[in-house]
């Protein structure tokens, strides 16, 4: 089992990312392959690969890469750029998939397949986590928005994913301090300095993030007061409700977004405690209502933010 970190030569934040890992030392000289350059690591079985295309559109590089080396893939983190209308400097990161756009099976605008969710690294919180700490401690905070976002674009992937990016313009994704602080933040967390890497241990406590914008400013609070682990957050662009029919249901993608979140956080968090935090005044209330029954039966009990923090 490795861990797929995959880099892209058409991303300068990436390629920032994947320059300042290397620079961390016990990486193999590289070798091509069909589908990119690729390095091992020394001591961990972790995988640094550089691809040529832009990642979001690179569907089932997972599959790729083991059918290549043989290896199975655990998890896939791409290191890339993060973009905002806004142009606010940051730190950011979220699991991938488009799941609240239709019609379902259509390739997405950002790549991956409309409809679609791939599960969550369950590294997610921990990395939030880790990343926060850091970048306080250098005094990054005072020039970046530490963030997370909700989960959207491609690739289409089957293994758990994440996506670790440095936004928002051309300066922000050149930075040495940023990328440097992402590499170590990464090295942590897989063990590459020698130390324990994160693992998940069935029996913990996960939460889903349903509700709010695509920053997630509640559910991002929870995450960082706490020590749960996180899967899907979805914003409310990814919920779509229709108004309700005559007999009481909501029709809209939001049942769909919601069961394949649930089914695909499951996918990555075997035996967990999953739970629902909803950010409660982003809904009406009979959408609400809706999401409450359709959790249920979906045994994800809800829990409110006083009781998590």
């Amino acid at each position: 089992m490795v861990t797929l970190l995959l880099a892209s030569s058409a991303d300068t934040a990436s390629l920032n990312m994947y320059e300042a890992i290397l620079r961390l030392g016990s990486w193999s000289e590289p070798t091509a392959t069909g589908h990119g350059l690729l390095r091992g690591h020394a001591t961990r079985s972790v995988h640094l690969l550089l691809i040529e295309e832009l990642h979001i559109m690179a569907d089932g590089i997972d599959c790729t890469h083991e059918e290549a080396t043989g290896c199975t893939v655990d998890e896939v983190l791409v290191l890339s750029r993060h973009v905002s209308a806004t142009e606010i400097p940051a730190l950011t990161l979220h699991a991938i998939g488009i799941p609240g756009e239709t019609p379902h099976g259509e390739r997405g605008q950002a790549g991956g397949r409309k409809g679609s969710v791939v599960p969550p690294s369950p590294r997610f919180a921990s990395l939030f986590r880790s990343m926060l700490s850091l970048a306080r401690l250098r005094e990054l905070d005072e020039e970046f928005d530490l963030t997370l976002e909700a989960t959207h674009h491609g690739p289409l992937l089957k293994r758990p994913a994440l996506y670790i990016e440095i936004g928002s313009t051309e300066r922000e994704w050149g930075s040495s301090q940023a990328a440097e602080l992402w590499a170590e933040v990464i090295s942590d967390n897989l063990g590459l300095s020698g130390n324990q890497p994160v693992k998940w241990v069935p029996g913990g406590d996960v939460m889903i993030g349903l509700g709010g914008g695509h920053y997630a400013p509640r559910h991002k609070a929870v995450l960082s007061d706490s020590e749960l682990w996180a899967g899907h957050i979805l914003a409310n662009y990814a919920l779509p409700f229709e108004e309700p029919s005559d007999d009481g249901l909501p029709g809209g993608a939001w049942r769909h977004s919601i069961e394949a979140s649930v089914e695909a956080t499951r996918v990555a968090f075997p035996g967990a405690n999953l739970f629902a935090h909803l950010d409660r005044k982003s809904f009406k209330a009979w959408q609400r209502n809706a999401i409450t029954d359709l959790l249920e039966g979906l045994d994800v009990p809800i829990r409110r933010g006083r009781e998590l923090c």
